[in-house]
């Protein structure tokens, strides 16, 4: 068994649902409104999984193995990336699958940019970990329909 990285896998917003909800993220991610994830998908910039397969040398590219990661970024390619979406199925945590999908993501993105993230409040002493710098100046503004 292998863990395989893919750039080019063409994900269905079924399949990062799912996903989503086999990692802790379902709870902070719009999951019970599929246009709205599949928009999510389509306007990425820079779209990395992982899938755990049985056989790491015959991998059909239209079916990997199981999706267990996936990482989800807006980017420019120059200056910035958004690492929107870190999510890693939580029976796979803890085996290096998300350093991995950030270090890749930060790769297509281009080395030049800034890889940024807000992290969800459980995971604020995982990103430290994978050498990630915390920065105390973040601000936004919530989407209307947010309560």
């Amino acid at each position: 068994m292998a863990i395989r990285y893919s750039i080019d896998f063409k994900l269905t917003s079924e399949q990062f649902i799912d996903l989503l909800k086999r990692s802790t993220l379902a709870e902070r991610r719009p999951v019970d409104d599929e246009p709205r994830i599949r928009e999510m998908l389509a306007h990425a910039d820079v779209l990395v999984t992982a899938h755990w397969v049985d056989d790491p040398v015959v991998v059909d590219p239209e079916t990997p193995g199981k999706l267990i990661g996936v990482s989800r970024a807006i980017s420019d390619h120059a200056y910035c990336t958004y690492l929107s979406d870190l999510a890693v199925d939580v029976e796979y945590q803890g085996q290096g699958i998300g350093r991995e999908l950030i270090r890749l993501t930060h790769e297509v993105a281009g080395h030049q940019t800034r890889l940024i993230l807000l992290s969800a409040p459980a995971a604020e002493t995982y990103y430290p970990h994978v050498g990630m710098q915390p920065h105390n100046s973040c601000w936004m503004i919530p989407p209307t329909d947010e309560s």
